[in-house]
């Protein structure tokens, strides 16, 4: 069984932000992927999507939820109700996470961490937490990432994926539906893409991505 390896500190993509973004702010989406040996599975027969962590907003549960059903459907599985015996299971994990502006010492550049707890996606946790990088321009406020676990009957991890993208207050990827559907077409891009592979793809390409 692959290990649950996605739950590692943010990559370098997320963090390596510019001091001095446009107004709005959306970096790119970050996607990293793992493929079991029995990819062959993939993309075929019946699956149903789980939730292993309660998310309290439901309607940012149905966007999810949405968002990965159709690019499962899309990939070639028949998405059956949860609750629902299946031949796989797609577990779903998701939060949003506060960017904060990391001290520095004297005149140096402006350098970005992560910080605060992760909250629920759309939960609005980070969405308030407004910070100045450069001339009053806004810059990333919240990283906001999407996980995706497929087993098989049995629990064998045959794919993992995690995609994530910072955005800043502004952004219209900030918005619980529009961040849904670019992440969940950004882990399905290419699917089940290559073991271990780690891509940035601009979010403006995965818009209407069909």
């Amino acid at each position: 069984m692959l290990p649950f390896r996605l739950l590692a500190p943010l990559g370098a993509a997320a963090l390596a932000l510019s001091a001095c973004a446009t107004t709005p702010y959306t970096g790119p989406v970050e996607v990293t992927r793992f493929v079991a040996p029995s990819a062959s599975e993939l993309g075929r027969g019946t699956i149903a999507i789980t939730f292993p962590e309660d998310i309290a907003n439901l309607a940012a549960r149905n966007a999810i939820a949405e968002a990965v059903r159709a690019e499962l459907t899309k990939a070639g599985y028949t998405v059956v109700p949860e609750g629902v015996p299946a031949d796989q299971t797609a577990a779903i994990r998701s939060a949003r996470t506060p960017i904060v502006a990391a001290p520095v010492e004297r005149q140096g550049p402006v350098s970005v961490g992560v910080g605060g707890s992760a909250g629920s996606f759309g939960s609005g946790l980070g969405l308030g937490v407004g910070i100045n990088l450069g001339g009053g321009r806004e810059g990333p406020a919240a990283n906001t990432a999407l996980e995706l676990r497929i087993t098989r009957t049995g629990g064998e991890t045959l794919w993992e994926g995690r995609a994530q993208v910072a955005t800043g207050v502004k952004s219209p990827y900030a918005q619980v539906a529009t961040s849904a559907r670019t992440l969940a077409a950004g882990l399905f891009k290419d699917f089940p893409g290559g073991n271990g592979e780690t891509v940035t793809i601009d979010a403006k390409k995965l818009q209407g991505t069909k």
